[in-house]
């Protein structure tokens, strides 16, 4: 059938909006703390509720996308998302924002479903380039989040962000419905079956190894991206959420410059490609320390950090698809609960120890955050240099 151009990006702005609703957050955390009464040590929990909902999404929706019309569902998680949205914009209490963050989070795995959608359509000799472009749309999210919630928050205040935000994925809802095709599937996996399919992925060495790398690679990515924010509201630098917001594009330089990740492990350097970027990620925790007396440094950091985020990001999804060829959606989504786990980590950690030791200490966090992972990376190294033959799909095998 192949993937237009016109639905390859409307693909990408759903994966970038939806990711947002749960990173806009981050740039203005001391104006919600500011408006709600927050204390600094309790602000990471706005970001991990977030989180801590899409994890539950990962393990519950998710699987919804191989039984009916993937159409309708993208359409219906967007609407619930926005609904997530207008809860946190209106929220007066710290309680119901955290009510909204999670209900946000939980429908923002539309992000998986439309990924694997964008698989589906795409024919086999297309289908690398549009899934490339389509998960760009998440590094975008993530990142651009920061300069237009920062912009947004700066102009109108910060629930200008989510009622902006609800608006787009209301809008992204209906060109969902008008635009794209019926999803009809003949042979439809049941809902039992591609749960047991995920869960016998965490028995096996090479998931958890790549898993556990992805927890304490997000760990030390939400370290920085939920605390940041803190050192450089506050003395000597007092800068606007909108200036802050700014780091989002240092941060976007950084992982758009790793795209060539994918095609060196196409060329069979993954691994090497995930423990020589874990180690440029524990090295710009040393630049981004400095947020006292450099911007500088800090800005060469958030680079530094977010090309090594994705390189090892691309490298492990490589690896896992590699292995998984007939169960993308299922490896992808229970790959994606690390990571989820890892970030809501990092995001309450992070402002923890800020309350307690300063931005120093938060820096010592995330690079003790890549240290774990470059551990768990020098472990298991044979599992992931090991040849593995594509599995058979399970849920098949289980079919007369």
């Amino acid at each position: 059938m192949g993937l237009p151009i016109g639905r390859r990006t409307l693909f990408a702005v759903i994966c970038a909006v939806a990711v947002a609703s749960i990173y806009a957050a981050q740039p203005v955390l001391a104006q919600i703390g500011s408006d709600l009464g927050v204390p600094d040590a309790d602000l990471g929990w706005i970001v991990a509720a977030g989180q801590l909902g899409y994890l539950a999404g990962l393990a519950v929706l998710v699987p919804l996308g191989d039984m009916i019309d993937r159409r309708k569902l993208m359409a219906g998680h967007l609407l619930l998302t926005a609904v997530g949205a207008v809860l946190a914009a209106t929220a007066t209490r710290t309680w119901v924002l955290l009510v909204g963050m999670v209900v946000a989070g939980l429908f923002a795995v539309v992000v998986q479903t439309t990924v694997a959608y964008a698989a589906a359509l795409s024919t086999p000799e297309e289908r690398g380039r549009n899934l490339g472009a389509v998960t760009s749309g998440v590094v975008i999210g993530i990142l651009g989040a920061r300069v237009a919630a920062g912009a947004l928050a700066a102009v109108w205040g910060w629930r200008s962000v989510y009622v902006a935000l609800a608006m787009l994925l209301v809008a992204l809802a209906c060109l969902v419905l008008t635009t794209l095709p019926p999803d009809a599937r003949a042979d439809r996996a049941t809902y039992p079956q591609v749960l047991t399919s995920l869960g016998g992925l965490f028995r096996e060495r090479l998931f958890l190894s790549r898993g556990l790398i992805a927890f304490f690679l997000f760990a030390s990515f939400g370290a920085l991206w939920s605390g940041l924010a803190l050192p450089l509201a506050a003395a000597p630098w007092h800068l606007s959420t909108a200036q802050i917001g700014l780091f989002g594009l240092a941060g976007l330089v950084g992982a758009l410059g790793a795209t060539r990740a994918g095609r060196w492990a196409d060329a069979g350097f993954a691994s090497s490609v995930s423990g020589g970027a874990l180690v440029l990620l524990a090295a710009s925790w040393l630049a981004i320390g400095q947020t006292s007396w450099s911007l500088w440094l800090v800005v060469i950091g958030v680079v530094l950090l977010d090309f090594a985020v994705q390189a090892v990001h691309v490298s492990n999804q490589h690896l896992l698809t590699m292995t998984h060829p007939h169960r993308t959606s299922s490896v992808i989504g229970g790959y994606m609960i690390f990571y989820s786990l890892g970030s809501a980590l990092g995001a309450t950690a992070t402002t923890t120890v800020f309350a307690g030791a300063g931005w120093d200490g938060s820096s010592v966090l995330g690079a003790a955050f890549a240290a774990c992972a470059l551990v768990v990376w020098a472990s298991s190294r044979r599992v992931a240099t090991e040849p593995h033959l594509p599995l058979s799909d399970p849920q098949k095998a289980s079919r007369p």
